[in-house]
């Protein structure tokens, strides 16, 4: 269970990941980036999943 609550964490984190460097412009590659957008909820689906499966292998 350690290592799907280390993968929801990372997931976390690479969600919030990334700042604008000048608050006055918009940069959407930075707010709608691929990782942001795709790879943070499938690691974070990942870590639930692997929770579930534990919880129910115990």
């Amino acid at each position: 269970m350690l290592g799907g609550a280390v993968l929801i964490l990372i997931g976390f984190l690479l969600m919030s990941g990334g700042s604008m460097k000048d608050p006055n412009v918009w940069d959407e590659s930075v707010i709608y980036s691929p990782i942001r957008i795709t790879l943070a909820p499938i690691v974070i689906l990942a870590g639930i999943v692997l929770n579930i499966y534990a919880v129910f292998k115990r």
